[in-house]
């Protein structure tokens, strides 16, 4: 690690103006992530045009401080009306509104907040420790290893996530269509343009996800939340006591490690490490029967490990440039309009940009612990306005977002369409999240593909004779065979012990 990149990179953070956008992303992340439904994917795509206009670095700060701030405030709601503002804060409804009806609410939240500082920072450090490490290994990365890292994460997305796997793979796959409209960079010839030129150049990756994640989240949410008014619950004894803190240190510590580990993997990021962090608490306490029933531990361990892991999954973005998960990908759309290319480059061709936004997590998160506990009250207002004042709102920032990206009308209607398909897809079991993931890695396959053919002259069994491009697609087929080997292995047990059952008489019996 080069030390003194590290330095300048604090002293580019605690610039005022830096600080100051830091401070936004927070705080608009924060509100989002009491706003049930919206999530800090569909925000950061409603504020990409913004980003135009401001520095790289102050914007990929305030970015940045959207997507780990928002893992905080879908706590809120989870204890507070029983209502996951966010995905990653799912589980945290068990034990966290159970804490809530006996009075302790506060006491959730005080623990909710310290736990996620401490996964944060925990995650942090090994963000700052590991990444550079990746990054000079990922240096002998070619076309071929590209090509197949990048399917290996339209794979993980689609297998890994939460949700009904096929459902999941057919996203994917409609989002691997997606990307190939447009001009062919190799040959020029034009693919699924239907003769409008406003197609030859391809759909614009903000329309997409603006349309998925803002206008589909908009529609969804309101009729969802129409007529279902919420009374949250009161607040009072905030910070927990030594008893609290002492039953829940042991999942912090272990939810900072799961966050951690599970939130580099593509697909799984703060849902799944939420949930892996819940069940092995369950599974180690002494007394499982209390979790969904008030137990600490199962506020703690969960809002832990989903900090830990939206801070760890910086590191495939920063250092491979592969997102992990679908708000990761808003940020990677985010660099490449601002003209940075995420990769293993990054840390010697933008420094400040790398140390910058990594050392901007260290005093975001510490802005974090300073505002959640006096915020509370502020944020139970919010969460009695109705929904139908907010969401027009929230449609015409996202109208005018997308206009000014290119002054088109026509890239309004494509998100317009967009849109009604994120809403049909949420109706149907669908969820947006691997589609865009798969759009945004679909030009990486398909370009690393076709290099990696001329480089081989057409031999595809040039993949496995490089060591790194081989081994991942080995990782490939195990991830891919995996789901039928578990099934046949569960076919046999039951076979197994069907027969080894002892055979009765029917008249013994």
């Amino acid at each position: 690690m080069d030390v003194n990149a590290f330095l300048d990179g604090f002293g580019l953070v605690t610039e005022p103006q830096n600080l100051l956008y830091c401070l936004i992303g927070v705080l608009i992340g924060m509100l989002i992530g009491v706003l049930p439904g919206l999530g800090p994917a569909a925000t950061i795509a409603i504020l990409l045009p913004i980003t135009y206009s401001i520095d790289p670095v102050s914007a990929i700060i305030m970015l940045a401080g959207i997507y780990y701030g928002a893992q905080y405030g879908g706590t809120i709601t989870s204890v507070l009306l029983r209502l996951p503002g966010e995905a990653s804060s799912v589980v945290t409804v068990f034990d966290g509104f159970a804490l809530a009806k006996q009075g302790k609410a506060g006491t959730a939240l005080g623990v909710a907040a310290i736990g996620s500082f401490v996964g944060a920072t925990v995650s942090i450090l090994g963000l700052t420790l590991v990444a550079p490490l990746i990054a000079g290994w990922a240096l002998s990365f070619g076309d071929p290893e590209y090509a197949a890292l990048a399917l290996l994460g339209v794979l993980l997305v689609a297998t890994i996530g939460n949700g009904n796997k096929l459902k999941a793979m057919i996203a994917a796959a409609v989002g691997l269509l997606l990307a190939t409209v447009g001009r062919d960079s190799f040959s020029g010839a034009e693919r699924f343009t239907f003769d409008s030129l406003q197609l030859t150049e391809g759909i614009d990756f903000v329309v997409v996800a603006m349309g998925l994640f803002g206008v589909g989240e908009i529609l969804y949410n309101l009729e969802e939340r129409h007529g279902k008014p919420h009374v949250p619950a009161a607040v009072a004894n905030i910070w927990p006591s030594r008893k609290d803190l002492k039953q829940s240190s042991g999942a912090i510590g272990r939810g900072s490690v799961i966050g951690f580990v599970l939130g580099v993997l593509p697909g799984g990021g703060a849902v799944m490490s939420s949930l892996a962090a819940y069940a092995a608490e369950k599974r180690i306490a002494k007394r499982p029967e209390r979790f969904g029933r008030g137990a600490i531990e199962g506020v703690a361990a969960p809002e832990t490990a989903n900090n830990a892991a939206a801070t760890s999954s910086f590191i495939p973005l920063l250092t491979l440039g592969i997102p992990a998960n679908a708000s990761m990908a808003m940020l990677f759309g985010a660099l490449l309009i601002l003209g940075i290319s995420p990769g293993p480059q990054l840390v010697e061709e933008r420094p400040d940009l790398f140390w910058g936004v990594i050392n901007s997590m260290y005093i975001g998160n510490l802005i974090l612990l300073a505002l959640s506990i006096p915020l509370v009250g502020i944020f139970v207002r919010i969460l009695r306005v109705r929904p139908a004042i907010l969401a027009p709102i929230t449609a015409l920032i996202t109208i005018l977002g997308v206009y000014t990206i290119n002054n088109s009308t026509f890239d309004i209607f494509v998100m317009i369409v967009f849109g009604l398909i994120g809403y049909l897809m949420k109706k149907t079991g669908f969820e947006p999240g691997p589609m865009v993931l798969a759009f945004v890695l679909g030009s990486i396959v398909e370009d690393g593909f076709r290099r990696s053919m001329l480089i081989f002259d057409g031999d595809p069994t040039g993949f496995f004779t490089r060591p790194i491009s081989g081994t991942i697609l080995a990782a490939f087929v195990l991830v891919a065979l995996w789901p039928a080997a578990k099934a046949l292995l569960a076919r046999r047990k039951t076979g197994s012990d069907d027969t080894s059952e002892p055979h009765v008489p029917a008249g013994h019996r």
